[in-house]
């Protein structure tokens, strides 16, 4: 190698020095910098990427962490009735622990952004495990009390889903940190996606464990169990890979303030992350509200916790076949609008699946919205992270998730408020159902206006990653990307 840049330097020499014979002395003064310049680039060690084994421990963790703070969320939705009637309430109010724990990331987003930007992926781990160990034993302990104590489980539930933005946020940043282009799509797609397989868990096991009030303890002590085993090995996951897996992923971002900035100052930010908190709210309502759905219908709480399941468990295989493929093809923009009408006709027609008296129905909607929502999700993210780049990939993800969190919340407050307990039969929820059909459909035009309004949209990160050089970031994070 050093004898091929020797010779190289050599001919370069050769030739410049018969260009100067024939050359102004301008014109000898220019071509020699120009030459100096090009022999110092030869002779620079050329930066070595590689991606290591090792980042499959660490995004193994963030599943397992992914998985577990969603079954907690959901613990409770699929036996609402029968926990109303341990907790001597009423479903309404058990609803508030789903409520609870999406408002929680709200509070907890600031400190997942910060913890991202400075120290990685670990340190954000790290604290999710601690507040999920603390949050179930909490909850736990509300259920042995004599009587069993609300506020307490309450309070456990808001320390879990003070853990949840530390992981749900943390996939984006890692497959960044840890990935090359070839893999990104499909690393943040199988952390984003274990957040709804343990939703799906929680629908589909939680009620096998409870068959009566008296049952609700030894459900949570089991879920207790299960997510301290999941959070030991995060203590052991590394901070980041020995060398640069990628170019971008070398890069030095500006200060959090500055890329925050910058971010909400683009279009193509609102247009995307408006429908991805929408679509991100819809699904953690109709998630937590699916049994509370169907039961007015006459249909049982395993009948909903199994259509429950459908909606997630066929997303994820629908996931896991599209991401690679997405890895391969980058086309991001294109998938995003075909996903997303599919959304949004979906809610449309489940207005009538309850009523219909056959569960079949409900079951194959669930399926479709599921394979769509899913199939959205990693998709989106890691085209925000492109079209916004180089904002850091950790800032667009914490918004949108928040955003969709957020609007779960407020959300399950408004579908509780529109039941219908005077109505045939009582206690339905078909005016939830409307009004989540609406606004659903309504924000569809906004993803069909990315790559329209606003700036020429490049993905930049992958123009780096292909080899062209950053020339000029303003203060601004305006950037300059010359290709080679």
């Amino acid at each position: 190698m050093t004898a091929t840049r020797s010779n190289e330097a050599k001919r370069r020499s050769d030739i410049q020095i018969s260009d100067r014979n024939n050359a102004t002395p301008a014109e000898s003064s220019s071509s020699t910098a120009r030459s100096v310049a090009e022999d110092a680039a030869l002779s620079r060690p050329q930066p070595v990427y590689k991606v290591y084994k090792r980042r499959w421990f660490g995004l193994f963790q963030l599943i397992l962490l992914n998985i577990v703070v969603s079954w907690d969320w959901l613990s409770y939705a699929s036996v609402a009735n029968t926990a109303a009637t341990f907790y001597q309430t009423t479903p309404t109010i058990i609803n508030w622990l789903s409520t609870a724990f999406l408002f929680a990331f709200l509070v907890a987003t600031p400190f997942t952004l910060y913890a991202l930007h400075k120290s990685g992926p670990r340190l954000s781990i790290i604290i999710a495990s601690i507040l999920i160990l603390l949050g179930n034993w909490i909850r736990y302990g509300g259920t042995r009390s004599s009587p069993p104590r609300f506020g307490v489980t309450m309070f456990g539930q808001i320390l879990i889903g003070l853990a949840q933005p530390f992981v749900l946020s943390a996939p984006t940043r890692y497959s960044d940190l840890w990935f090359s282009d070839r893999g990104r799509v499909s690393a943040t797609a199988i952390a984003s996606l274990a957040n709804p397989f343990g939703g799906a868990l929680g629908q589909l096991i939680s009620p096998l464990f409870v068959n009566s009030p008296s049952d609700i303890p030894d459900m949570i002590l089991y879920i207790a169990i299960i997510s301290s085993v999941a959070t030991v090995p995060s203590f052991f996951i590394p901070s980041k890979p020995l060398s640069p897996v990628s170019p971008s992923s070398n890069y030095t971002y500006l200060p959090i303030i500055t890329q925050v900035s910058t971010l909400v100052r683009q279009p193509v930010f609102w247009l995307l992350c408006t429908p991805f908190a929408v679509y991100v709210g819809f699904f953690n309502s109709f998630s937590s509200l699916l049994t509370q759905i169907l039961t007015p219908y006459g249909f049982s709480e395993t009948q909903g916790g199994i259509a429950g399941a459908v909606l997630i468990v066929v997303g994820l295989v629908t996931a896991a076949i599209t991401s690679p493929l997405i890895d391969r093809s980058k086309r991001y923009l294109s998938l995003i609008k075909t996903f997303a009408p599919v959304i949004g006709l979906c809610y449309l027609v489940f207005i009538w699946a309850p009523p219909s008296s056959t569960i079949v129905y409900a079951y194959v909607v669930c399926a479709i919205l599921g394979a769509a929502s899913f199939s959205l999700v990693p998709v989106a993210l890691e085209w925000l992270v492109e079209a916004t780049w180089p904002v850091g990939p950790e800032v667009g993800s914490c918004f949108c998730w928040a955003g969709g969190q957020a609007l779960g919340g407020v959300f399950i407050i408004i579908s509780s408020a529109l039941e219908d307990s005077a109505g045939s039969p009582p206690g339905n929820l078909q005016k939830a159902l409307i009004f989540q059909a609406v606004i659903a459909v309504a924000v569809v035009p906004m993803l069909f206006c990315l790559g329209v309004v606003g700036k020429e949209v490049r993905t930049r990160r992958l123009e780096v990653d292909k080899g062209a050089r950053i020339e000029r970031v303003t203060a601004n994070e305006e950037i300059t990307v010359q290709s080679c």
